[in-house]
């Protein structure tokens, strides 16, 4: 995995875990790797994914069983939807909205490239 240096490492890891939970290869109440086998995976320390995984379970989309391990919550998809949509909404999209405005990018220009976006990356006919 490569890091961007503009945001914290933990944060990038858990984007990463929230893109797993989010393309279903995840599934809600299945085990996810260890502390030291994703850190191992992708090579960083151990307490930069033990981080990652206070955040998550901050954010109720993973839970410890004592013992056992990290395993995702019942609504884990549910819940990464409402993190990841107000970590754009906060984040990104000012920024999105910034660009717009500067490039004088109309709405109607927008609507026609996002319907072409989920036409050819989501439309399976």
């Amino acid at each position: 995995m490569d890091f961007s240096a503009n945001k914290a490492i933990y944060v990038q890891i858990a984007e990463h875990v929230c893109e797993h939970i989010m393309l279903g290869t995840w599934k809600d109440e299945e085990k996810v790797p260890s502390v030291r086998d994703l850190a191992v995976q992708l090579e960083v320390n151990p307490n930069t994914v033990m981080r990652t995984y206070d955040l998550l379970q901050q954010k109720a989309i993973i839970a410890n069983k004592r013992g056992i391990g990290f395993f995702l919550t019942t609504d884990a998809v549910a819940q990464v939807k409402a993190y990841r949509k107000a970590m754009f909404l906060e984040e990104e999209l000012p920024q999105l909205f910034r660009n717009i405005y500067l490039l004088d990018i109309g709405l109607e220009e927008l609507q026609k490239r996002y319907q072409t976006f989920i036409n050819e990356n989501f439309n399976q006919n």
